[in-house]
């Protein structure tokens, strides 16, 4: 099994990884979804942060077991 910093930065190499894919294949609305995200209320943000990160320690949680 790989050790614990290996991982993280697999997962840190794939999730920039992804981000580029996207905005590489989808430039314009990307630009589109940053002007609404700064329109957004620092709170709203800051929940859908939160949530993002709960539910990605969740995956990781099925993953590993």
């Amino acid at each position: 099994m790989d050790e614990p910093i290996t991982v993280l930065w697999m997962a840190l190499g794939l999730a920039i990884t992804l981000e580029g894919i996207l905005y590489s294949l989808f430039p314009d609305a990307m630009k589109r979804m940053m002007a609404r995200v700064i329109e957004q209320p620092s709170a709203g943000i800051r929940t859908a942060g939160l949530i993002a990160a709960v539910a990605g320690v969740f995956v990781l949680w099925l993953v590993r077991g």
